[in-house]
């Protein structure tokens, strides 16, 4: 471990990444023989009269060992969970976290439409599409640590990424304008409806954060081919492809001028969703969350020697900025060398950065002493409330346990901290100070008058995430809450319960309390800031 962290830190590591190798266990689940035994046989039934859960996954038959969330209360594996056990399970296993990743994508669990399935208990559920980030940022780290390329790797792992990306596309992108739905994609997607059930309004919603993965997902894309060139020239055209498709996706987040129905609004300088509505209106949903953070994870920074190897893409850039001035008017695209000579590829251009960040970072808002709330605090004293006849569907600021009962409306996402989305916007955070450098400050908190470049900003930001764990001034350990015997028992102390998520307000550890899951990522950002 790096010497800069202390011994309460070294623990906190040590149990993280303990935690992630107990969490492997053997999952068996043949979905025909399921089937069969509810009365349900997949080669003589037809698909539309099957009426049990799976039914459309009758080729999967699952035997491996898995990471699992908690494999104690959740004995189940979770794609996009998965995606972010990788990163942390890397540090100590790196055989088992890419064969993880190739698991998740190989013929017995990726459906022959693409789709990677979500859960045992609906794989037809939709997770953000995170497995791409997973596989290039362990590509990614390798080479940081000064091992060879594992070329082989993307090669193998970029085909089943592009059948994904392609079911994305067809599935997910109800008129073909680039701009993508999802319905219940957790990872903070708060909203005032049930995202898994028809809107009270009729119509549908255009999601800011679906469209956000799918800017995500396309430069991910993008920047695995250009690293491929390196054994295969004719990937370069691959890289053309995503960038493009970035290019189409940003274009329709935030179209040139001042549009009501797109998913900007430059009044408020903030990504909301659009409710589109059967008479052809369209209302934005004005719920400060994590919907609209998440844009600044589509960030991407290409080294000079990657834009070497690749002329027919930088011809292609030059290209579109002559032709089609509209799809580059709002977004940094490869075309402005920054420090180091690196290029920049992300949605939001410098002036939209600093007004998304002065939400991020305001202690009134997003920022907590634990990390980035999933929601708003401003929710706390400004419910968001939209009314449908004489009903009326709100979002309130709850830092913990949500009073609603609505699952698929994402009751836990309303206000807590959740460690994979505060894990992204480090990453977001480091890449683009990759590219602005130190000249590039803003305050931190907000309205403190302290200015921080970005590189800092993500220090500041792991250091409230591990304070979660790390023990206070009181000795205490904001985890453990009010918990007398955890906080003050030489016998429980320091074992550490890495938890599902934790109070916005006062770093309490809550939900299932054994999960290191995607909390393991602490592990890695510790490390990387130390």
């Amino acid at each position: 471990m790096p010497p800069a962290l202390g011994d309460d830190d070294r623990l906190i590591v040590r149990q993280a990444l303990a935690g992630m190798l107990w969490s492997k266990q053997f999952f068996y689940y043949n979905v025909a023989d399921w089937l069969k035994g509810n009365g349900v046989d997949p080669a003589t039934t037809p698909t539309k009269r099957i009426m049990e859960r799976n039914r459309a996954w009758f080729h999967m038959i699952n035997a491996d060992i898995i990471s699992m969330p908690d494999k104690w209360e959740y004995p189940w594996y979770a794609a996009w969970d998965l995606a972010f056990h990788c990163i942390p399970l890397h540090m100590v296993d790196p055989d088992f976290a890419k064969q993880q990743l190739e698991l998740m994508l190989g013929p017995n669990y990726l459906h022959p439409n693409g789709q990677i399935p979500a859960y045992e208990w609906n794989f037809s559920d939709v997770n953000p599409p995170v497995h791409a980030w997973g596989v290039y940022q362990i590509f990614n780290d390798e080479q940081q640590r000064g091992l060879e390329p594992d070329y082989a790797f993307l090669q193998r792992c970029f085909p089943k990424l592009l059948m994904n990306f392609t079911w994305w596309v067809n599935r997910k992108d109800r008129t073909g304008a680039n701009v993508f739905e999802g319905g219940f994609l957790g990872l903070d997607n708060i909203g005032v409806f049930d995202r898994s059930s028809p809107l009270p309004t009729g119509g549908y919603l255009e999601q800011a954060d679906g469209t956000a993965w799918m800017a995500f997902y396309a430069q991910l894309m993008m920047r695995m081919a250009l690293e491929l060139t390196a054994v295969d020239a004719s990937y370069e055209e691959m890289a053309i492809k995503f960038f493009e498709h970035f290019l189409w996706i940003v274009s329709a987040m935030d179209r040139i001028g001042d549009n009501a129905d797109e998913l900007w609004d430059e009044e408020d300088g903030f990504f909301y969703d659009v409710l589109r509505l059967p008479n052809g209106a369209a209302v934005r949903i004005k719920v400060r969350s994590m919907v609209g953070l998440l844009a600044l994870a589509a960030s991407a920074v290409v080294p000079q020697a990657l834009i070497d190897r690749a002329p027919a893409l930088v011809e292609r850039v030059r290209w579109l900025a002559a032709q089609r001035p509209e799809l580059v008017a709002n977004l940094p695209t490869l075309d402005v060398p920054g420090k180091n000579g690196t290029r920049l590829l992300a949605v939001l251009d410098e002036r939209k950065l600093r007004r998304v960040l002065a939400y991020m970072l305001d202690e009134n808002e997003f920022l907590s002493d634990y990390g980035i709330r999933a929601l708003s605090r401003f929710h706390r004293d400004n419910p968001y409330v939209f009314y449908v006849g004489a009903n009326s569907y709100r979002v309130d600021y709850e830092p913990a346990e949500s009073s609603s009962g609505l699952f698929g409306g994402n009751s836990n996402w309303r206000g807590p901290v959740w460690m994979p989305v505060n894990g992204l916007l480090v990453r977001a955070l480091v890449i683009l100070y990759q590219y602005y450098g130190d000249d590039f400050t803003v305050e931190c908190p907000t309205g403190s008058g302290q200015h921080m470049h970005l590189g800092q900003v993500a220090v500041e930001l792991v250091r409230r995430l591990s304070a979660i764990f790390r023990r206070d001034e009181h000795g205490q350990r904001p985890v453990f809450g009010a918990i007398d015997l955890f906080q003050n028992d030489p016998h429980w102390r320091d074992y550490l319960a890495f938890y599902e998520y934790f109070h916005g307000d006062n770093g309490a550890g809550i939900g299932a309390s054994h999960q290191t899951g995607w909390t393991g990522l602490l592990a890695r950002l510790m490390v990387s800031a130390a």
